[in-house]
Formats: structure tokens, C-alpha cells, sequence
């Protein structure tokens, strides 16, 4: 069979990285004649991704993973607190020539087959240029939702019609993409206007290319997509997730240690009565706020299992393991919960959130934790931290009545948004006693996105048009 190849540039980050692959992964399912080269971008905001693609490369044989030279110096510390959209990007647009020159000489010279698409993440518009140079076409990957998509889109509506910037003072805005009049508070990844600029700049390029995929399925944000379907000036849409790695990755040594006691003690806890507690690679707290969610839960009376890390250091994103809890939290803390809650470093959340004994989950509101948590009709308590989960929050729990807010706001005079426990306390009793319609919303939500990716659901066949677009597919 005639081979046609695949070029994917995900956004420097694990996430980003484990969404590309996934894809990848689903593409090669439906269609084998494809051959699927990923080039991963050093991140010098989590430490080199070289550990990171070699695992995966190691998994993932039948995909050629290629990573770029690290000669790029990182932004400074400074850029990345004030700007981190901004400072990310600029760090990923320095990569162009380098990005260019891997497909001319690693790519192009390696195998002669035609390329079908260079694949860029949401983040990597730079490279939409790129492919446009060497005469082949290019698609956006989205790994966030469908009403952030068009949020960015209207964000270059706005700039290209001279409107003025978000102000605080503002009332609320009606969106296109949200069905609710959304507040400037939950638009922190807007609040300056070079960060407010680089979104604007990214749905600008969107515009560019020859498709948009997205991860989620059009059941779930049917307002959103909605709202893109209605415009006559952007690429096609392809709604193809939920992508979800569902097997996750093989462990030994320590993780997989972990893992079997993770899972041992979730097997040991009554059906739907744990709270988990995860907020992502990035989700760490001080001291204080950590002390602080201990009461809260304690106080809660109910079950938890907490992964739980240190806020990351300066001009870094990921936050850090500790194990040494009783220096940290509550005196006695550790012994007065200890057949109630669990405490871990790392977790493997797939498994945890299809585990029978959880109840509901504390979440920063990334969109792959939104999607793996509504996979599996858990419902969430959002605690959104950065870059766009204010706004994933605020659709969950306003627009979609699948979340209980334990906080939605952002406020740039004050960083660390410090959470009182009795807030926490408040929203955990909340969702684990009297939370059963938002567990049946959430249960009919898990059932539309299963229905989503077999054959005949939308996502499946929203699949099916993007690979016929490759496969016919001309500059």
C-alpha cells in the first residue's frame, strides 16, 4: 500500500507530547499506510524532554520520534512569570529554522513519500509558515476544548476590528463560545495585553492552515462548536476526542510499586465514597495552602487520596514531590486520618478515575483531566491554577452543570489565590453528599463520549472526513 507521511510539532510539555502521541496512535488505527514522524521540542520550563520522548519512543515503535537540537536558550525566569503565554511562545517561534531543517534533512531526505500534513500544536502557529515553504499543507492540533478555540478566534476578531482589550471594570462579556455572560476574573490568561496579543496572533495563524482538530467531542460543547460551525472564515473542524490513553504506561520500580498500592488501598474503600484529589504536572502549593487543604479535608470527614507536590520553583512549571508530610502538614494530621485518606507523590490518574471507589475529583481543569474525569462519569471540583483551566472551569460549572466550584477566580494582585479551608470543606461535603444530579449529568456525559468514537458517532466520523482530507490532501 502507498505510504503518505505524517509530520506532528507538539507544544515543548509532557501534556502537549502525550496528547500528539495519542492522536498519532488513533490516526495509525484507522489508517496503517501512514508513517508518523513527531518532533519533540526541548522544555527547558520542565527539565529536557529527551526522558520524556524516549519513553514514549520506547511505547510507541511504530511512530518516529525525532528531537530537536537543544540550542534555543530559555526565557528568563522573569519573562516567564509575567508573560508565561507569551514567553512560551516567542521560546517556541525561535525553533523555526530548526523545526524546518529536521523536516527538509531527517524527514524528507529519510523517505521519499509525500507529506500528507505537518500536524502543529495550538501553541506552534509559527510552524503553520513552515509548512507553507516547503509546499505541503498543515493542521492545528487542539489539545484544549472547543469554546477556548473560539475564544482565541474571537480574540483576533477583536483585535482586527480595533476593540479594546479586557478590562477589569468591564461587565461581564458575552462570548460567542459560552452561554453564559463570562467575567474578566476567570480570564486570567488574558488580564495583560502581551498575553491577551499572543492568543490573539495564535487564532490569526489558525486561519492559516488546512483544519483544526480538536480533542473533544461535539456532544459535550455543543454551544461551542456551535459557535465555530457558524463562521465562514476559518478551516474545516474536527472534533475527534476523547483521546485518551486508557492503558497508560508500563511500570517498574518504584512507580509501579506505587501504582499497586495506590490501587490496592482505592480496591480496600466502599464504591464512589474517595475524593482525589491531582492538579497536574504544575499543580503544587506552598506550605500554607497545603497545611491548609489538609484541615479542609479532615474536616470534611470523607475519604481522599492526595497527590500532593510543592509549587514549582522560580522560572520552572513543574511542581515538585516531597515525601516528607509530617514536617509540612498538621501535627498529627498523618495519624488522625490514616484509615481515611491516602497521601502520594505521583498518581496514575486514568486508573485512579475508573476506579469503582472514587467519588469525585478535585481538579485543576486541565482539558485532559476534564476529558479522562467526564470518560469516566466522575464528577469534578474545580480548582483551576493557570493558564486556561479558569475558563474550562467556568464552562464546567456555569455552561455545563458537570462541576461544583470550589473556585473559579483568579486575581493577579494576588497570586497565590489562597483557599480557606472551610472553602474546601464546603465544596468536598457539597459534591459527596448532595452532589447526585451532578453525578447523572455526569454519567450521561460519559455515556455521549463513548458513543462518540465508535463507529457512526461523531468523533469517529469526524475522524474518518480528516484522514480522507490527508489522503486527498494537495498543497
Amino acid at each position: 500500500m502507498k505510504k503518505t507521511q505524517l509530520v506532528f510539532v507538539p507544544a515543548p510539555g509532557f501534556g502537549h507530547l502525550v496528547s500528539a502521541v495519542q492522536l498519532a496512535k488513533m490516526v495509525l488505527e484507522r489508517k496503517d499506510s501512514f508513517l508518523i514522524t513527531m518532533l519533540a521540542i526541548n522544555n527547558p520550563f520542565y527539565g529536557s524532554i529527551s526522558k520524556n520522548s524516549e519513553s514514549l519512543a520506547s511505547i510507541h515503535t511504530e511512530i518516529r520520534f525525532i528531537e530537536i537540537p537543544e540550542t534555543i536558550p530559555a526565557p528568563p525566569p522573569e519573562a516567564l512569570a509575567v508573560s508565561p503565554a507569551s514567553a512560551y511562545t516567542s521560546y517556541i517561534n525561535d525553533h523555526k529554522t530548526l523545526v524546518k531543517d529536521t523536516i527538509v534533512n531527517q524527514v524528507m531526505a529519510h523517505n521519499p513519500a509525500p507529506i500528507a500534513s505537518v500536524v502543529v500544536d495550538m501553541f506552534c502557529t509559527a510552524f503553520i509558515d513552515v509548512a507553507k515553504e516547503l509546499g505541503v499543507p498543515s493542521h492545528v492540533f487542539y489539545t484544549s476544548d472547543a469554546a477556548f478555540l473560539a475564544m482565541t478566534l474571537y480574540l483576533s476578531d477583536r483585535e482586527d476590528k480595533g476593540e479594546p482589550k479586557f478590562n477589569p471594570t468591564d461587565p461581564d462579556y458575552i462570548i460567542p463560545s459560552y452561554s453564559n455572560p463570562v467575567p474578566y476574573r476567570v480570564m486570567s490568561l488574558l488580564h495583560t495585553d502581551v498575553e491577551y496579543e499572543a492568543f490573539a496572533n495564535h487564532g490569526r495563524k489558525f486561519k492559516d492552515s488546512n483544519g483544526i482538530i480538536v480533542n473533544t467531542f461535539s456532544e459535550a460543547e455543543s454551544h461551542a462548536v456551535s459557535a465555530l460551525l457558524a463562521r465562514d472564515d476559518i478551516p474545516p473542524i474536527f472534533n475527534v476526542g476523547p483521546l485518551i490513553d486508557h492503558k497508560g504506561k508500563s511500570l517498574s520500580g518504584s512507580d509501579g510499586v506505587k501504582r499497586d498500592e495506590i490501587l490496592k488501598w482505592l480496591d480496600d474503600q466502599p464504591e464512589k465514597s474517595v475524593v482525589f484529589l491531582c492538579f497536574g504536572s504544575g499543580g503544587g502549593f506552598d506550605e500554607a495552602q497545603l497545611k491548609e487543604i489538609a484541615i479542609g479535608l479532615e474536616r470534611s470527614g470523607h475519604r481522599f487520596l492526595w497527590s500532593i507536590r510543592l509549587k514549582p520553583s522560580k522560572g520552572m512549571l513543574q511542581a515538585s514531590f516531597f515525601d516528607n508530610y509530617g514536617e509540612i502538614l498538621p501535627k498529627g494530621f498523618l495519624e488522625r486520618t490514616k484509615n481515611i485518606g491516602m497521601l502520594c507523590g505521583w498518581a496514575p490518574q486514568v486508573e485512579i478515575l475508573a476506579h469503582k471507589a472514587v467519588g469525585a475529583f478535585v481538579s485543576h481543569c486541565g482539558w485532559n483531566s476534564t476529558l479522562e474525569a467526564l470518560w469516566y462519569a466522575v464528577p469534578i471540583i474545580t480548582w483551576p491554577l493557570y493558564a486556561e483551566q479558569h475558563m474550562n472551569a467556568f464552562q464546567l460549572v456555569k455552561d455545563l452543570g458537570l462541576a461544583v466550584e470550589l473556585t473559579l477566580d483568579f486575581r493577579r494582585d494576588c497570586p497565590t489565590d489562597f483557599v480557606k479551608a472551610e472553602v474546601i470543606t464546603k465544596a468536598v461535603k457539597t459534591m459527596m453528599e448532595q452532589g447526585g444530579e451532578l453525578r447523572n449529568k455526569a454519567k450521561e456525559t460519559s455515556e455521549m463520549a463513548k458513543k462518540a468514537v465508535v463507529e457512526g458517532g461523531s468523533s469517529y466520523v469526524a475522524f474518518g472526513k480528516l484522514i480522507d482530507q490527508w489522503l486527498g490532501s494537495k498543497p
